[in-house]
């Protein structure tokens, strides 16, 4: 799949529960947060547990929490329901 399919997936499911697996083999699961021009953020599923987290340095984004994935290291991104987690 290409960059620009897994950044448009990853603009319509913002909000929602998913599990991407990277090129690497690593398996993340989370609520997509924030999707940047080249990185998607997922706050961890069970709720905030990184308060002041990333997002939250000098800069002031406040983007709020979890972390960041490179979308050109999706090799798959699924929809997760939110009673699996």
């Amino acid at each position: 799949m290409s960059f620009r399919h897994f950044h448009a997936l990853c603009h319509r499911y913002r909000g929602r529960a998913v599990q991407i697996r990277t090129v690497d083999g690593r398996i993340h699961r989370g609520i997509i947060h924030h999707v940047s021009g080249n990185r998607v953020f997922l706050r961890p599923l069970g709720g905030p547990r990184n308060l002041g987290g990333f997002g939250y340095g000098g800069w002031g984004w406040g983007w709020g929490f979890g972390w960041g994935i490179a979308i050109g290291s999706i090799a798959a991104l699924a929809l997760i329901p939110f009673f699996f987690w």
